[in-house]
C-alpha cells in the first residue's frame, strides 16, 4: 500500500540535513565488528548513509586502497576514469578517493569542467580508451547510490570491460577493505587533497563531450530531428543535468529540460511510494511531475542520479511500465538495426517479463536468460554476441549502429533516446508500439511483492535446488520448468523460478531486508497472476519449512 502523500511534492520535513550527514561522513567511525557496518559490495557496488555509519570516510579511504591493490594484482596499469553523481556524499567521497588514488601513484581522469559524471559516460569512457589496446588498460570508478534516497551514498568499480565489476572482483575488494578498516587504516596510502589535485597523476576528461558526441553512432538522432519530435527531458537532479541541454543543442533537437536544477536535499521531488524521496525514474510517484506534463511533449523521459535507468512517459500511456518498454525497444532495435550481425541475441534477466521471449521468438533471435544483475550482459554487449541487455529496473543498453560495444553498463539517456527515435521512424510512440505486441503476443499481467522471512530462510531460498520443489501444477496449470541455475549461462539465480505455459514465478531473498521477492507474470490475467502470487508463496514457505526441518 503506498503512503498517503505518495506522488505529492516533498515538504521541509522530508528533507536530509546535509551539514549533518556530511559532518557524519567525517565524524563517525565504522565498527568492523558490526555487520551491518562493513564494506559490502552488491550487484552496484557499496551503498549506505554516513548517518547509520555504513558510507563514512573510513570506508572509502580502504576501498579505494583496496582498488588499488586489486587492480595492481590484476594488472590494470592504465587511467581511472572517476565520476560522481549529485548525492551529498558523492563529492566528499571523490576527495576521499583522490587522495588515494594519488598516494598510490594511479593515474586518475576526473571530469574537465568539474561536473557530475552519469555512470554511461564512464563507461563509454573506459571502453573508448581501451578500443584497439591490449596493454595500458584503463578501468574506473563511480561515486553514485543510483536512485537511493538523498542521505545515501554509492561508491562502484568497473574494470576494463566497462561494465560493473563481476563477483570475483567485488568481493575481492570488499574482504580487502574490511580487513583494512579493522587495522584502522595503517596500509592505507593517503596524501592531502590539494597535493592529488594538482599531482602529475591527476588530468582531465571531457566526458560529457566525448559521449554526447559519440551518440550519432548508436542513435539515429537525424531522424528524431527531421520529425521534428518534442521531447521533454527530466534529469531528476541527477547527473544527466548538464548533458541533455547539449544533446539538445549539439544534435539541434526540439528537446527541453524540464527541470535543470541540482539539489542534494531533492526539495523538487514527488515523494514515492513509501513517502521517502527517491530519484527512481520507474516509479510513478517519484515520475509525478512529468507525467503531469505528459502531454506537453510526444515522448517525455526522466533518469535516476546516476542516469543508468530510464522513463518513459508518453501522452498516450502516461509512464510505461519498464517491461514494456523494453520489449518495444527490442522489437524495433532488431528491425531497424541492419548492421548488427544476424545472429546477435536478446539478453534478458529472468524475471524480466516473457513478452521479451516471446518477441524474441517472433524476430528469430535466441534469448539469453541471466540472474539479476547487469554484470552478466557484460562479456556479451562487449564482444557483440547480445546486441541488447535489459533488466525489469529500467536498465539496458544496446550496441552501436555498426555492432560494435556502445556501453557495458546501463545507460539511460541511450534508451531515453532510443524512445524519441521509435517515435519518429515507426511514427507511433513506443506505447502503441507496445500494443502492437500486445495484440499479437498476449497481455501479460506483472507484478512483485514481499513475503516474510528469516535471515535462515532466505540462506536456504539463495541455495535451493530444483528437485526440492516437488509441486506439478502451478495456478491450474502443469509446471513445465523449475530453474535454479540461468539458462543463458549456468550461473546460480540466488533462488528458484517456476514456470508454466502461461505462467511464472520467481524468489529470491533481499539482501537487506527479512523478506524474500517474489516476481510473478500471467499471460491469463490479472486474477490468475493473483493465484499465482498466492500458490507461489505458499510453494515457497513449505519448500522452505521442508528444507529446514
Amino acid at each position: 500500500m503506498a503512503h498517503e502523500r505518495a506522488g505529492r511534492p516533498a515538504q521541509p520535513e522530508d528533507l536530509v540535513d546535509v551539514a549533518r550527514l556530511v559532518t557524519a561522513y567525517y565524524a563517525y567511525q565504522p565498527d568492523p565488528a558490526r555487520v551491518e557496518q562493513r564494506v559490502a559490495f552488491g550487484t552496484s557496488g557499496h551503498r549506505g548513509s554516513a548517518l547509520n555509519t555504513a558510507f563514512n570516510e573510513a570506508h572509502i579511504l580502504a576501498t579505494s586502497q583496496a582498488i588499488c591493490e586489486y587492480r595492481a594484482d590484476q594488472g590494470v596499469d592504465g587511467p581511472l576514469f572517476l565520476g560522481i553523481d549529485t548525492h551529498a556524499l558523492s563529492e566528499p567521497a571523490r576527495v576521499s578517493a583522490l587522495e588515494v588514488f594519488a598516494a598510490n601513484g594511479v593515474r586518475v581522469l576526473i571530469d574537465s569542467r568539474d561536473g557530475y559524471t552519469p555512470t554511461p559516460a564512464v563507461s563509454h569512457a573506459i571502453l573508448t580508451y581501451n578500443r584497439g589496446r591490449e596493454s595500458g588498460l584503463a578501468d574506473g570508478v563511480v561515486v553514485t547510490p543510483s536512485h537511493n534516497p538523498p542521505a545515501d551514498g554509492g561508491f562502484k568499480y568497473n574494470p576494463p570491460s566497462g561494465g560493473p565489476a563481476d563477483t570475483d572482483a567485488t568481493s575481492w575488494i570488499q574482504d580487502r577493505a574490511n580487513a583494512l578498516i579493522a587495522e584502522d587504516l595503517k596500509e592505507v596510502k593517503r596524501i592531502p587533497y590539494a597535493r592529488a589535485l594538482a599531482a602529475d597523476t591527476t588530468g582531465r576528461y571531457d566526458f560529457l563531450g566525448a559521449y554526447v558526441d559519440d551518440l550519432p553512432s548508436v542513435l539515429d538522432l537525424d531522424a528524431v530531428r527531421e520529425a521534428g519530435v518534442r521531447i521533454g527531458a527530466d534529469p531528476l537532479g541527477g547527473a544527466s543535468v548538464a548533458y541533455w541541454g547539449e544533446i539538445a543543442d549539439r544534435h539541434r533537437l526540439d528537446l527541453t529540460v524540464v527541470n535543470p536544477h541540482t539539489d542534494p536535499t531533492w526539495r523538487f521531488m514527488t515523494l514515492d511510494w513509501d513517502g521517502k524521496i527517491r530519484m527512481d525514474c520507474s516509479s510513478p510517484y517519484a515520475m509525478a511531475s512529468l507525467i503531469a506534463r505528459k502531454d506537453e511533449f510526444a515522448v517525455s523521459t526522466g533518469n535516476d542520479a546516476d542516469a543508468d535507468r530510464h522513463g518513459i512517459v508518453t501522452p498516450d500511456g502516461g509512464l510505461m511500465n519498464p517491461n514494456h518498454f523494453l520489449a518495444a525497444a527490442i522489437s524495433y532495435l532488431y528491425a531497424h538495426r541492419p548492421e548488427w550481425p544476424g545472429d546477435a541475441e536478446v539478453g534478458k534477466t529472468l524475471v524480466s517479463s516473457s513478452m521479451i521471449d516471446r518477441v524474441a521468438a517472433g524476430l528469430g533471435r535466441r534469448l539469453v536468460e541471466v540472474p539479476v544483475g547487469f554484470k552478466w550482459f557484460v562479456p556479451g554487449l562487449l564482444d557483440g554476441s547480445l546486441g541488447f541487455g535489459g533488466e525489469e529496473s529500467a536498465g539496458a543498453s544496446f550496441l552501436r549502429r555498426d555492432g560494435s560495444v556502445w556501453t557495458t553498463d546501463k545507460d539511460g539517456i541511450l534508451l531515453a533516446l532510443l524512445a524519441s527515435e521509435i517515435t519518429a521512424v515507426t511514427g507511433r510512440s513506443p506505447s502503441e508500439n507496445h500494443a502492437e505486441l500486445v495484440a499479437r503476443y498476449g497481455n501479460p499481467a506483472y507484478a512483485r511483492v514481499d513475503a516474510p522471512a528469516s535471515r535462515a530462510e532466505k540462506a536456504i531460498l539463495k541455495r535451493l535446488s530444483a528437485e526440492q520443489i516437488t509441486a506439478d501444477t502451478l495456478a491450474g496449470e502443469p509446471i513445465t520448468t523449475v530453474l535454479t541455475e540461468a539458462p543463458g549461462n549456468g550461473a546460480p539465480l540466488g533462488g528458484v523460478k517456476v514456470c508454466t505455459e502461461n505462467a511464472w514465478f520467481a524468489a529470491r531473498p533481499s539482501g537487506t531486508e527479512d523478506v524474500y521477492k517474489i516476481y510473478a507474470e500471467s499471460f491469463q490475467g490479472p486474477d490468475h497472476l493473483a493465484r499465482v502470487q498466492e500458490e507461489a508463496r505458499d510453494l515457497v514457505n513449505a519448500t522452505l519449512a521442508a528444507a529446514g526441518s
